[in-house]
Protein backbone atom coordinates (compact mmCIF):
# COMPACT_ATOMS: atom_id res chain seq x y z
CA UNK A 1 0.00 0.00 0.00
CA UNK A 2 1.36 3.36 -1.22
CA UNK A 3 2.42 5.75 2.18
CA UNK A 4 2.24 8.99 -0.31
CA UNK A 5 -0.10 11.25 1.44
CA UNK A 6 -2.60 12.36 -1.59
CA UNK A 7 -3.00 15.99 -2.79
CA UNK A 8 -5.43 18.26 -1.38
CA UNK A 9 -6.17 20.88 -3.27
CA UNK A 10 -9.18 23.21 -4.23
CA UNK A 11 -12.00 20.98 -5.61
CA UNK A 12 -12.81 23.57 -8.79
CA UNK A 13 -10.82 26.34 -10.35
CA UNK A 14 -11.67 29.31 -12.23
CA UNK A 15 -10.52 32.84 -13.61
CA UNK A 16 -10.31 35.49 -11.03
CA UNK A 17 -9.25 38.36 -12.52
CA UNK A 18 -8.23 39.23 -16.23
CA UNK A 19 -5.50 42.27 -17.18
CA UNK A 20 -4.04 43.38 -20.89
CA UNK A 21 -1.85 45.95 -22.17
CA UNK A 22 -1.45 46.63 -25.93
CA UNK A 23 1.73 48.56 -26.90
CA UNK A 24 0.98 52.17 -27.09
CA UNK A 25 1.42 52.55 -31.05
CA UNK A 26 -0.71 52.07 -33.07
CA UNK A 27 0.08 50.90 -36.58
CA UNK A 28 -2.45 51.21 -39.55
CA UNK A 29 -2.52 49.33 -42.77
CA UNK A 30 -0.90 52.08 -44.56
CA UNK A 31 2.47 51.56 -42.89
CA UNK A 32 2.05 48.09 -43.82
CA UNK A 33 1.82 48.89 -47.10
CA UNK A 34 5.00 50.91 -47.69
CA UNK A 35 7.21 47.35 -47.77
CA UNK A 36 4.42 45.31 -49.76
CA UNK A 37 2.11 45.69 -53.00
CA UNK A 38 -1.26 45.27 -51.25
CA UNK A 39 -3.99 47.58 -50.43
CA UNK A 40 -6.09 48.38 -47.36
CA UNK A 41 -9.18 46.99 -48.94
CA UNK A 42 -6.94 43.47 -49.91
CA UNK A 43 -5.89 43.56 -46.07
CA UNK A 44 -9.33 43.71 -44.48
CA UNK A 45 -11.22 41.47 -46.53
CA UNK A 46 -8.64 39.07 -45.88
CA UNK A 47 -7.77 39.00 -42.55
CA UNK A 48 -10.40 41.57 -41.02
CA UNK A 49 -7.23 43.73 -39.83
CA UNK A 50 -7.45 47.90 -39.84
CA UNK A 51 -4.87 48.10 -37.24
CA UNK A 52 -2.15 46.50 -34.66
CA UNK A 53 -0.06 47.48 -32.13
CA UNK A 54 3.47 47.44 -32.36
CA UNK A 55 5.89 47.19 -29.05
CA UNK A 56 8.93 50.24 -28.75
CA UNK A 57 12.44 48.69 -27.61
CA UNK A 58 11.16 49.88 -23.74
CA UNK A 59 8.01 47.50 -24.12
CA UNK A 60 9.66 44.22 -23.88
CA UNK A 61 7.61 41.00 -23.41
CA UNK A 62 8.64 40.98 -19.43
CA UNK A 63 7.33 45.04 -19.23
CA UNK A 64 4.01 43.69 -21.00
CA UNK A 65 3.53 41.06 -18.87
CA UNK A 66 4.10 43.24 -15.84
CA UNK A 67 1.65 45.36 -16.90
CA UNK A 68 -1.31 43.05 -17.80
CA UNK A 69 -0.28 41.09 -14.72
CA UNK A 70 -0.82 44.03 -12.46
CA UNK A 71 -4.40 44.34 -13.69
CA UNK A 72 -4.98 40.26 -13.71
CA UNK A 73 -3.78 40.50 -9.69
CA UNK A 74 -5.78 43.55 -8.98
CA UNK A 75 -9.03 42.47 -10.73
CA UNK A 76 -8.15 39.20 -9.01
CA UNK A 77 -8.82 41.30 -5.59
CA UNK A 78 -5.75 39.39 -4.09
CA UNK A 79 -1.81 40.75 -3.64
CA UNK A 80 1.11 39.56 -5.41
CA UNK A 81 2.56 37.78 -2.57
CA UNK A 82 -0.39 35.53 -2.86
CA UNK A 83 0.70 34.43 -6.30
CA UNK A 84 2.40 30.86 -6.01
CA UNK A 85 2.66 29.95 -9.68
CA UNK A 86 3.35 31.94 -13.14
CA UNK A 87 2.97 30.32 -16.65
CA UNK A 88 3.87 32.39 -19.75
CA UNK A 89 3.16 32.11 -22.86
CA UNK A 90 4.97 33.01 -25.67
CA UNK A 91 7.15 32.28 -28.74
CA UNK A 92 9.07 35.97 -28.75
CA UNK A 93 11.25 36.06 -25.72
CA UNK A 94 14.76 35.50 -27.16
CA UNK A 95 16.28 34.32 -24.48
CA UNK A 96 16.74 30.47 -24.55
CA UNK A 97 17.00 30.33 -20.44
CA UNK A 98 15.85 30.90 -17.96
CA UNK A 99 12.67 31.47 -18.32
CA UNK A 100 10.98 35.24 -18.93
CA UNK A 101 8.56 34.25 -15.95
CA UNK A 102 10.82 33.92 -13.47
CA UNK A 103 11.84 37.79 -13.94
CA UNK A 104 8.30 38.25 -14.01
CA UNK A 105 7.38 36.45 -10.75
CA UNK A 106 10.19 38.61 -9.00
CA UNK A 107 9.14 42.23 -10.40
CA UNK A 108 5.57 41.80 -9.38
CA UNK A 109 6.42 41.02 -6.22
CA UNK A 110 5.37 37.47 -5.94
CA UNK A 111 8.00 35.61 -3.55
CA UNK A 112 9.51 32.51 -4.52
CA UNK A 113 6.61 30.79 -6.75
CA UNK A 114 6.45 28.19 -9.23
CA UNK A 115 7.77 29.69 -12.34
CA UNK A 116 8.35 28.40 -16.13
CA UNK A 117 7.12 29.46 -19.88
CA UNK A 118 5.32 27.01 -22.58
CA UNK A 119 5.94 27.33 -26.29
CA UNK A 120 2.36 26.46 -28.20
CA UNK A 121 1.73 28.90 -30.36
CA UNK A 122 -0.99 30.50 -30.71
CA UNK A 123 -2.57 27.89 -28.26
CA UNK A 124 -0.29 28.92 -25.61
CA UNK A 125 -3.12 30.47 -23.36
CA UNK A 126 -5.11 27.35 -23.21
CA UNK A 127 -2.04 24.94 -22.61
CA UNK A 128 -1.28 27.84 -19.46
CA UNK A 129 -4.55 27.81 -18.56
CA UNK A 130 -5.24 23.95 -18.04
CA UNK A 131 -1.89 23.82 -16.48
CA UNK A 132 -2.80 26.09 -13.87
CA UNK A 133 -6.49 24.58 -13.35
CA UNK A 134 -4.28 21.58 -12.66
CA UNK A 135 -2.14 22.95 -10.12
CA UNK A 136 -5.04 24.53 -8.17
CA UNK A 137 -6.40 21.43 -7.75
CA UNK A 138 -3.69 19.45 -7.31
CA UNK A 139 -2.87 21.94 -4.50
CA UNK A 140 0.53 22.42 -5.62
CA UNK A 141 -0.47 26.16 -6.11
CA UNK A 142 -3.33 28.50 -4.92
CA UNK A 143 -3.59 31.14 -7.08
CA UNK A 144 -1.59 31.10 -10.34
CA UNK A 145 -0.90 33.61 -12.91
CA UNK A 146 -1.22 32.46 -16.76
CA UNK A 147 0.49 35.01 -19.24
CA UNK A 148 0.14 35.10 -23.10
CA UNK A 149 2.37 37.49 -24.27
CA UNK A 150 4.27 37.92 -27.68
CA UNK A 151 6.04 40.92 -29.45
CA UNK A 152 5.54 39.31 -33.07
CA UNK A 153 6.91 42.47 -34.62
CA UNK A 154 10.17 41.03 -33.83
CA UNK A 155 9.31 37.56 -35.96
CA UNK A 156 7.35 39.70 -39.05
CA UNK A 157 9.22 40.08 -42.04
CA UNK A 158 7.63 43.32 -43.74
CA UNK A 159 8.25 42.03 -47.17
CA UNK A 160 6.24 38.88 -47.23
CA UNK A 161 2.74 39.83 -48.97
CA UNK A 162 1.26 36.83 -47.06
CA UNK A 163 2.19 37.29 -43.46
CA UNK A 164 3.21 40.93 -43.17
CA UNK A 165 -0.33 42.69 -42.36
CA UNK A 166 -1.16 39.74 -39.49
CA UNK A 167 1.24 40.38 -36.91
CA UNK A 168 0.76 42.55 -33.47
CA UNK A 169 2.29 43.01 -29.75
CA UNK A 170 0.64 42.74 -26.49
CA UNK A 171 -0.04 41.01 -22.96
CA UNK A 172 -3.30 38.88 -20.94
CA UNK A 173 -2.99 37.91 -18.35
CA UNK A 174 -6.11 35.93 -16.02
CA UNK A 175 -5.69 34.69 -12.29
CA UNK A 176 -6.84 31.33 -11.47
CA UNK A 177 -7.83 30.27 -8.47
CA UNK A 178 -9.70 28.02 -5.80
CA UNK A 179 -13.31 27.46 -6.93
CA UNK A 180 -16.60 25.71 -4.93
CA UNK A 181 -17.87 24.59 -8.35
CA UNK A 182 -16.95 23.66 -11.57
CA UNK A 183 -15.58 27.20 -13.49
CA UNK A 184 -13.27 25.98 -16.36
CA UNK A 185 -14.42 22.79 -18.38
CA UNK A 186 -12.39 19.88 -19.14
CA UNK A 187 -10.26 20.57 -22.02
CA UNK A 188 -10.36 19.63 -25.21
CA UNK A 189 -6.21 19.74 -27.17
CA UNK A 190 -3.95 17.71 -29.33
CA UNK A 191 -1.35 18.30 -32.15
CA UNK A 192 -1.56 17.59 -35.56
CA UNK A 193 2.54 17.35 -36.21
CA UNK A 194 2.54 15.97 -39.27
CA UNK A 195 1.13 19.18 -40.37
CA UNK A 196 3.91 21.68 -38.28
CA UNK A 197 5.24 23.10 -41.48
CA UNK A 198 1.91 25.43 -42.69
CA UNK A 199 3.01 27.59 -39.64
CA UNK A 200 6.69 27.65 -38.54
CA UNK A 201 9.79 29.90 -38.30
CA UNK A 202 11.79 30.73 -41.56
CA UNK A 203 15.08 29.19 -40.28
CA UNK A 204 16.43 27.76 -37.08
CA UNK A 205 18.23 30.10 -34.87
CA UNK A 206 21.67 28.46 -35.17
CA UNK A 207 21.33 28.78 -39.12
CA UNK A 208 20.85 33.07 -38.60
CA UNK A 209 23.96 32.94 -36.29
CA UNK A 210 26.14 30.86 -38.26
CA UNK A 211 25.55 33.13 -41.47
CA UNK A 212 24.40 31.02 -43.95
CA UNK A 213 21.19 33.30 -44.22
CA UNK A 214 21.48 37.18 -44.03
CA UNK A 215 17.90 37.81 -43.10
CA UNK A 216 16.42 37.70 -39.35
CA UNK A 217 14.08 34.63 -39.24
CA UNK A 218 10.08 35.56 -39.21
CA UNK A 219 7.03 33.01 -39.41
CA UNK A 220 5.90 31.99 -42.22
CA UNK A 221 2.47 30.25 -42.96
CA UNK A 222 0.88 28.28 -45.85
CA UNK A 223 -2.53 30.42 -45.39
CA UNK A 224 -5.20 28.46 -47.17
CA UNK A 225 -4.05 25.49 -45.75
CA UNK A 226 -4.47 27.11 -41.98
CA UNK A 227 -7.59 28.75 -42.74
CA UNK A 228 -8.88 25.39 -44.26
CA UNK A 229 -7.94 23.55 -41.22
CA UNK A 230 -9.02 26.68 -38.52
CA UNK A 231 -12.36 26.35 -40.27
CA UNK A 232 -13.13 22.86 -40.43
CA UNK A 233 -10.79 20.90 -37.73
CA UNK A 234 -10.97 23.74 -34.57
CA UNK A 235 -14.91 23.86 -35.29
CA UNK A 236 -15.06 19.97 -34.52
CA UNK A 237 -12.69 20.65 -31.28
CA UNK A 238 -15.07 23.18 -30.18
CA UNK A 239 -17.88 21.63 -30.30
CA UNK A 240 -16.11 18.68 -28.60
CA UNK A 241 -15.40 21.10 -25.79
CA UNK A 242 -18.85 22.09 -25.36
CA UNK A 243 -19.86 19.24 -25.33
CA UNK A 244 -17.01 18.21 -22.96
CA UNK A 245 -18.53 21.10 -20.48
CA UNK A 246 -21.88 19.58 -20.88
CA UNK A 247 -23.06 23.43 -22.61
CA UNK A 248 -24.63 23.53 -25.88
CA UNK A 249 -24.38 26.35 -28.34
CA UNK A 250 -27.60 27.81 -26.95
CA UNK A 251 -26.40 27.68 -23.58
CA UNK A 252 -22.88 29.83 -24.10
CA UNK A 253 -23.02 34.12 -23.62
CA UNK A 254 -19.61 34.81 -25.07
CA UNK A 255 -17.30 33.06 -27.66
CA UNK A 256 -13.73 33.97 -27.38
CA UNK A 257 -11.41 32.32 -30.41
CA UNK A 258 -7.75 33.23 -30.99
CA UNK A 259 -7.63 36.11 -33.36
CA UNK A 260 -5.96 34.92 -35.99
CA UNK A 261 -8.08 36.15 -39.07
CA UNK A 262 -11.87 37.44 -39.26
CA UNK A 263 -12.82 35.07 -41.73
CA UNK A 264 -11.76 32.24 -39.59
CA UNK A 265 -14.07 33.68 -36.84
CA UNK A 266 -16.72 34.22 -39.06
CA UNK A 267 -17.01 30.91 -40.65
CA UNK A 268 -16.08 29.31 -37.06
CA UNK A 269 -18.99 30.66 -35.46
CA UNK A 270 -21.61 29.93 -38.67
CA UNK A 271 -19.97 26.08 -38.94
CA UNK A 272 -20.76 25.87 -34.85
CA UNK A 273 -24.36 27.45 -35.27
CA UNK A 274 -24.01 29.76 -32.45
CA UNK A 275 -26.93 31.79 -31.74
CA UNK A 276 -27.13 35.72 -32.69
CA UNK A 277 -27.33 36.26 -29.01
CA UNK A 278 -23.37 34.87 -28.03
CA UNK A 279 -21.09 37.81 -28.45
CA UNK A 280 -18.39 37.13 -30.33
CA UNK A 281 -14.65 38.56 -29.43
CA UNK A 282 -13.49 40.33 -33.06
CA UNK A 283 -10.54 42.18 -31.43
CA UNK A 284 -8.09 41.15 -34.62
CA UNK A 285 -9.62 44.33 -35.93
CA UNK A 286 -7.40 46.26 -34.31
CA UNK A 287 -5.18 44.35 -32.45
CA UNK A 288 -4.00 41.70 -35.11
CA UNK A 289 -2.49 38.46 -34.58
CA UNK A 290 -1.28 38.34 -31.32
CA UNK A 291 -0.62 34.35 -31.05
CA UNK A 292 -0.54 33.13 -27.05
CA UNK A 293 -2.10 37.02 -26.41
CA UNK A 294 -4.52 36.81 -28.37
CA UNK A 295 -7.54 35.25 -26.11
CA UNK A 296 -6.92 37.21 -22.97
CA UNK A 297 -6.39 40.92 -24.50
CA UNK A 298 -10.00 40.09 -26.26
CA UNK A 299 -11.51 38.34 -23.01
CA UNK A 300 -10.32 41.95 -21.22
CA UNK A 301 -11.64 44.09 -24.18
CA UNK A 302 -15.31 42.45 -23.93
CA UNK A 303 -15.40 42.88 -20.14
CA UNK A 304 -13.76 46.37 -20.12
CA UNK A 305 -16.56 47.47 -22.23
CA UNK A 306 -19.89 45.59 -21.42
CA UNK A 307 -20.13 43.35 -24.12
CA UNK A 308 -19.61 40.60 -22.11
CA UNK A 309 -20.10 40.79 -18.02
CA UNK A 310 -18.87 38.73 -15.29
CA UNK A 311 -20.83 35.29 -15.11
CA UNK A 312 -21.10 35.16 -18.57
CA UNK A 313 -20.52 31.61 -19.92
CA UNK A 314 -17.83 31.33 -22.87
CA UNK A 315 -16.32 29.21 -25.19
CA UNK A 316 -12.43 29.46 -26.04
CA UNK A 317 -10.17 28.20 -28.34
CA UNK A 318 -6.66 28.75 -29.54
CA UNK A 319 -4.90 26.85 -32.50
CA UNK A 320 -1.51 27.69 -34.76
CA UNK A 321 1.81 26.56 -35.09
CA UNK A 322 2.91 23.21 -34.17
CA UNK A 323 -0.23 22.26 -35.46
CA UNK A 324 -1.45 22.82 -31.91
CA UNK A 325 -4.73 23.88 -30.47
CA UNK A 326 -6.36 23.83 -27.26
CA UNK A 327 -10.15 24.41 -26.10
CA UNK A 328 -12.41 25.05 -22.69
CA UNK A 329 -15.51 26.64 -21.49
CA UNK A 330 -15.06 29.15 -18.92
CA UNK A 331 -17.08 31.41 -16.41
CA UNK A 332 -16.06 34.94 -17.23
CA UNK A 333 -14.10 36.73 -14.13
Amino acid sequence: MSKIKPSKGAPHARIMGVGGYRPTRVVPNEVILETIDSSDEWIRSRSGIATRHWASPEETVAAMSIEASGKAIADAGITPEQIDGVIVATVSHFKQTPAVATEIADRIGAGKPAAFDVSAGCAGFGYGLTLAKGMVIDGSAEHVLVIGVERLSDLTDLEDRATAFLFGDGAGAVVVGPAKEPMIGPTVWGSEGDKSDTIKQTVPWDVYRDGTVEKFPAITQEGQAVFRWAVFEMAKVAQQALDAAGISPADLDVFIPHQANMRIIDSMVKTLKLPESVTVARDVETTGNTSAASIPLAMERLLATGQAKSGDTALVIGFGAGLVYAATVVTLP
